[in-house]
């Protein structure tokens, strides 16, 4: 797995870099959907790589206390130098489980009323944090306070659950 991501991360940088039109991943895997959009279908699967643009998560009310991370420099100043405990959310657009577990972790983390924020990683965008944190499999959540890693799971978990690993770190 992590010679899969890191496989990915030097893929994705190497495309960054050219200005090229890139395949998405599900057109790499799904040619039929490709020569649906050749067909005038109105499903498209090509989209031009763009390292600059911010992604949106959420529209939710959650939005002042989640974020996504979106270099190793915001990390280390969002996250590891944060005064106040973070949740970290490392997942993948791909992965059902983990659109699953975001709007949850959304809605515990925005209860605590600021005493703890979210931040959201995409293992596909940041390879060097999933390798660095040890993720191997998604959806991952780490807790983190003052830089130190004080608790971590792996997979979909209920609510209450999760007001228990929040209320631990807090």
């Amino acid at each position: 797995m992590a010679q899969r991501l890191l496989l990915r991360r030097f893929v994705s940088l190497a495309l960054r870099k050219s200005s090229a039109p890139v395949r998405s991943q599900s057109s790499a895997f799904l040619p039929s959907l490709s020569s649906l959009s050749q067909r005038g279908t109105g499903i498209t699967t090509q989209h031009r790589a763009n390292p600059h643009t911010a992604r949106s998560f959420s529209d939710s009310p959650a939005c002042n206390v989640t974020f996504n991370v979106q270099n190793q420099l915001d990390f280390t100043d969002r996250v590891i130098n944060s005064k106040i405990p973070v949740v970290v959310d490392f997942h993948a657009t791909w992965c059902a489980p983990c659109r699953t577990l975001g709007p949850r972790l959304e809605k515990m983390v925005a209860k605590q009323e600021g005493k703890v924020v979210l931040a959201k990683v995409d293992i596909d965008d940041h390879t060097d944090l999933a390798i660095e944190y040890k993720v191997t499999v998604v959806p991952t959540v780490i807790a983190l306070k003052d830089g130190d890693v004080m608790g971590k799971f792996v997979g979909v978990k209920s609510e209450d659950d999760l007001e228990v690993f929040i209320k631990k770190l807090i």
